[in-house]
């Protein structure tokens, strides 16, 4: 039987709300708070409780867990005037969701061993639809003992949930992620803009590349709304440049070149200045079109 737990959880956005009412749907108590109150008011209408600040949220939890938008955003929840960490107490469990920097994973891992707690980066994968039907990808890093006790919980949104090892270890994983994912963007929409042109039909061809040797998550899913014009954010890209710097940071400082993804970041930045930063990342197709 999983053992019920007082909740603190922070961001409730795109990915955050989902994850949010399905720990609240296996019976978890849960405090939320968000910087705009509006996008907690699904939460707080079913059942959850409002805080006015990470600190107030934090107060008494067993489990802290946050999903905001970049590492700035992660550095003011956690160690900020009002942040985790003024409140948190010994024993508690913190759990970032959010796509970060691994240094920073590893100083709030240290932050959180000198107050008695652990902390685990848990950065995930899958975009809207995994946090809606709580099949998300989570890759986490931390210490095995806090990872073993906190499973049942992750479990509660996501499906591919794997240890890799120490604080930033989640991070390193995540950045991996998006690097396959930076370059096959490119591919599909590059695929899609040459079927086009060929007088092809792309509905067609999608229905007979994807379940060959290029299909991905990426051809299966976003491919449609590519076709379709949606550029709803099920990722934004923004918040993908965001990562995008960060895997070429963490890159350049091993010494190793990644000329996809530095190529990503450039179109990705060109589409960004156009006003598109808040669409969703399948919006790469404009540049094609």
């Amino acid at each position: 039987m999983v053992e019920m737990k007082k909740i603190a959880f922070i961001g409730s956005g795109v990915m955050g709300g989902p994850m949010a009412g399905h720990l609240m749907e296996a019976g978890h108590s849960l405090t939320v708070y968000t910087r705009t109150r509006e996008k907690a008011e699904a939460l707080v209408g079913k059942g959850a409780k409002w805080a006015s600040s990470p600190s107030e949220a934090a107060d008494g939890a067993d489990v802290i867990m946050t999903m905001v938008g970049y590492p700035h955003d992660v550095e003011e929840v956690y160690f900020g005037e009002q942040g985790i960490f003024r409140t948190v107490r010994s024993g508690a469990i913190l759990i970032d969701f959010t796509t970060s920097s691994p240094k920073l994973a590893v100083r709030i891992a240290e932050e959180a061993g000198s107050k008695g707690c652990m902390a685990i980066d848990a950065p995930v994968s899958g975009g809207d639809v995994g946090a809606r039907n709580a099949t998300l990808s989570i890759m986490c890093g931390g210490p095995e003992e806090a990872f073993r006790e906190i499973l049942p919980l992750l479990e509660a949104v996501g499906q591919n949930i794997v240890h890799h090892g120490p604080a930033g270890s989640g991070q390193h994983v995540k950045m991996s992620n998006q690097v396959v994912i930076a370059t096959s963007m490119i591919g599909v929409c590059e695929s899609l803009a040459y079927a086009v042109k060929a007088g092809l039909d792309p509905e067609r061809v999608l229905k007979s590349i994807s379940a060959g040797a290029a299909g991905s998550w990426t051809l299966s899913n976003l491919a449609p709304r590519m076709l379709k014009g949606n550029f709803e954010p099920g990722f934004y890209i923004k918040h993908f440049l965001k990562d995008l710097r960060i895997a070429l940071d963490e890159s350049n400082a091993m010494g190793l070149e990644l000329p996809g993804v530095a190529l990503a970041e450039r179109m990705y930045s060109a589409l960004a200045e156009t006003g598109s930063e808040d669409e969703g990342t399948q919006a790469l197709y404009k540049l094609y079109q």
